[in-house]
């Protein structure tokens, strides 16, 4: 357990949006203006991932029983609220289900209905995050495509990563969620508020309390957690920076390419080549956008993804704790207690089942996460690689073409100073 943290706070780079308005977020073509075909450097490795992936993705495809798929989004307006509205739809071989497929529509809230449900339920489980009730600054507008696509993905992802799950794929309110037409009864059945209330004063008065003395592997674990949170965080932000720096550049470059357009025509025998620079400056424009855009909806959506993941991770462990800190005072109030002891020993005795079970619950997911965690970024990290040199082949190839058509003969060069 070594290098890995948590999240930042992020409050300073988000707008505060409405939860009633559902506003939460979270080709190759390599031939020059002319029709020149750019030369492809024989170095390249951006293929050589790929059948390794495939078989990954082909041995998952035949172990998993549950196929979600998020998409569709339809802006709903009622007199009193705006929001999105999802297609569900759930391909299933699990006897427990009465049809082999589904198809339901949901809002953002019945997402966090379910989440919810599952916390409830396994309080020392890792539940994938949702996406925040607020967005990036500069990344999206309200209601634009770019934000009705990158929530449909995280939401996408989100179902998936609970339908991998070895237990909370099993969950009922997880069941009803994929097939039930209206949830509005099934959320009418959730906890009173003053049984949430008293559970949020007990978290509290355990979490001011402490405990004795954590588990030594849970301790392993804060401490690998925070690592984690500290340097996704920092990757997270630098990658936000280089983006924004890319972009900058990306606005200079367009400024550049007419420049030279302008210049060759007041040149004679400088002409051609400022067009062909024009045109080289044009070309690399358009791949420096695609390198951004890959960089903004592949590896930055993953990053920020795992920065929520990190702020779960410590929610888990602050229930884990309160659990035990439950257990050891009610253990201390019966070891003082001198009446009624029997049935404080039955509730002590429960108390220690709980606590056990957490600890399993958050062990086994531990290993399940990490795997899961690796997986992902392994596999932004390689994505990644693969688009940065595949942009700077491009580009090179570009301006290679251009000095091979600057280049002049030996023979004609001798001929002309004959002439002259």
């Amino acid at each position: 357990m070594s290098e890995h943290t948590v999240p930042a706070d992020l409050s300073g780079h988000m707008l505060d949006l409405d939860e009633d308005e559902d506003l939460e977020v979270f080709s190759k073509s390599t031939s020059l203006a002319d029709g020149s075909s750019m030369p492809n450097s024989p170095s390249s490795m951006v293929n050589q991932y790929r059948l390794e992936e495939d078989d990954e993705e082909q041995q998952n495809g035949n172990t998993k029983d549950i196929f979600i798929t998020v998409d569709n989004p339809e802006s709903h307006v009622t007199a009193i609220e705006t929001f999105i509205m999802y297609r569900v739809l759930t391909k299933t071989t699990r006897s427990e289900f009465d049809s082999c497929e589904y198809e339901v529509h949901r809002r953002y809230q019945d997402f966090l209905w379910l989440r919810s449900k599952l916390e409830e339920n396994y309080p020392t489980l890792i539940i994938h995050p949702l996406p925040e009730k607020f967005v990036m600054k500069g990344m999206v507008e309200r209601f634009s495509n770019d934000f009705i696509e990158t929530r449909r993905k995280a939401l996408h992802r989100f179902l998936n990563k609970i339908s991998e799950h070895p237990i909370l794929s099993y969950n009922q309110h997880f069941k009803v969620f994929l097939t039930a037409q209206e949830l509005a009864p099934h959320r009418k059945q959730s906890a009173g508020f003053l049984s949430r209330m008293g559970e949020t004063v007990r978290a509290v008065a355990n979490s001011v309390r402490g405990l004795s003395s954590r588990p030594e592997e849970f301790t392993l674990m804060q401490e690998y957690l925070e690592n984690f949170s500290n340097k996704i965080c920092s990757v997270n932000k630098v990658t936000q920076r280089v983006i924004k720096e890319q972009r900058e550049y990306l606005d200079e470059l367009k400024q550049y390419s007419p420049t030279y357009v302008q210049w060759a025509g007041l040149e004679g025998e400088l002409a051609e080549p400022l067009k062909d620079v024009a045109s080289c400056v044009e070309r690399c424009s358009k791949e420096t956008e695609e390198q951004i855009q890959h960089l903004s909806q592949v590896l930055l959506p993953i990053l920020h993804e795992y920065v929520l993941c990190g702020e779960t991770l410590k929610a888990v462990m602050r229930r884990r704790d309160n659990i035990q800190a439950e257990f050891e005072a009610k253990n201390e109030t019966l070891a003082s207690k001198k009446a009624d002891k029997e049935a404080m020993q039955v509730e002590v005795d429960g108390l220690a089942d709980r606590v056990e079970m957490a600890n399993n619950a958050l062990k086994g997911d531990w290993s399940h996460w990490q795997n899961s965690m690796r997986t992902d970024l392994k596999s932004a990290f390689i994505s990644t690689a693969e688009k940065n040199v595949e942009y700077y082949e491009k580009c090179l190839a570009v301006w290679e073409l251009f000095l091979l058509s600057q280049r002049v003969e030996p023979r004609k060069e001798l001929d002309e100073e004959d002439v002259s």
